[in-house]
């Protein structure tokens, strides 16, 4: 049995302005982690989950690769990390008369395998607090490229 973590959040600002958010290795690097992203199909790359060592965690490296990007309007790719493997994030963004309806998804946890519901609890905490972070980091966007 597979889970899927969906999340829907309406960021103020222009579509363009919320894709550089969640297409921008830096911008990503500001509301999720270190990473060497591109937007560009079949581009390699990994975030660098750190350490904190107050809940016993070591880090990680998250591996993925760019499944899709449709500037500006859909982003995917593939997310490995941990022996958690065969799952996808994705981000749809839509214009919105109050500015750009993202839409969310990580998808594939296959809750059947050993620390499967480990997995899928831990990125449904990890995805809430960091897709929290995303709307500050899209607003700043604005005011350093205005």
């Amino acid at each position: 049995m597979t889970k899927t973590i969906r999340r829907e959040i309406l960021i103020p600002q222009p579509r363009e302005q919320v894709w550089r958010g969640i297409a921008d290795s830096t911008a990503l690097a500001d509301w999720m982690f270190p990473n060497d992203f591109e937007p560009r199909v079949g581009h390699h790359f990994t975030f660098q989950v750190p350490p904190n060592p107050k809940v016993n965690f070591d880090g990680l490296t998250v591996r993925c690769e760019v499944l899709e990007c449709d500037p500006p309007t859909r982003l995917a790719f593939s997310w490995e990390a941990a022996g958690l493997v065969g799952t996808q994030v994705s981000f749809q963004l839509e214009p919105n008369a109050e500015g750009t309806r993202l839409l969310f998804e990580h998808s594939g946890f296959d809750v059947s395998q050993p620390h499967g519901n480990q997995a899928f609890k831990g990125a449904e905490y990890g995805w809430a607090k960091m897709l929290g972070q995303l709307p500050a980091v899209v607003t700043n966007l604005r005011s350093i490229t205005s």
